[in-house]
């Protein structure tokens, strides 16, 4: 049984194309521009920007910092390069977060602090795991990018943004409590049930749900 419902074969390029979690990686992003969306007004430059450090941040180096705590995946991609795949990406979302801040705002210095923080301390399950819940991913891979997306767009934050962050937070939550009996099946090679192929079918449908959501923002901004 593959450790994903969208794992390639391991071996070679495929490993990397697994260790991005496409289909949950876009569902993170989309909560960028579900955020960016919602500011008074929406520029693609700083869009772009920020999707690029997120997609740095959460799609290659928490996922390559993941995969070093028991290969959940089941890559073959050597530890010393998921290292220096993990410290290159967060060093990239970095600088590209430190220049926002000093081209746009530097209210993001927050928000790039705390994102250099999350990612090791969730990922590596740092003092003690008191950072590796369903609270804190929510939090930070939900309501985090949400309001960060706002923010970079509007400079600052107001009712519709804590909003946004708020839906992101509980559909992450809901992302959280799905996943753990979908993982318990696919990767400890437990018995399938009809019990535990229900959330994975939830996990596909929530995550295609929010992509579309954030497309469809982006079409109306755009074409209004």
């Amino acid at each position: 049984m593959r450790p994903a419902f969208y794992a390639l074969a391991p071996g070679g390029w495929r490993d990397y194309v697994t260790l991005l979690h496409p289909p949950y990686t876009l569902w993170h992003l989309s909560y960028v521009v579900l955020g960016a969306a919602l500011a008074p007004e929406l520029a693609a430059d700083r869009l772009g920007w920020t999707l690029a450090a997120f997609a740095l941040a959460m799609g290659v180096a928490a996922h390559a910092l993941d995969e070093l705590r028991g290969r959940p995946l089941q890559t073959r991609i050597p530890d010393a390069l998921l290292w220096a795949l993990a410290v290159a990406s967060l060093a990239g979302a970095v600088a590209i977060g430190a220049l926002a801040a000093a081209w746009w705002t530097p209210w993001l210095l927050a928000f790039v602090a705390f994102g250099a923080f999350v990612v090791p301390a969730y990922n590596l399950e740092l003092f003690g795991g008191r950072f590796h819940n369903g609270l804190w991913f929510a939090l930070a891979w939900g309501g985090f990018p949400a309001l960060t997306g706002y923010v970079a767009q509007a400079e600052a934050i107001r009712a519709e943004a804590v909003l946004a962050a708020v839906v992101a937070t509980l559909l992450s939550w809901a992302q959280r409590v799905l996943s753990t009996p979908v993982r318990a099946v696919r990767r400890r090679g437990l018995e399938p049930s009809s019990l535990k192929d229900a959330p994975e079918l939830g996990l596909r449908i929530l995550s295609a749900a929010t992509v579309a959501l954030a497309v469809a923002l982006l079409v109306f901004r755009w074409s209004a």
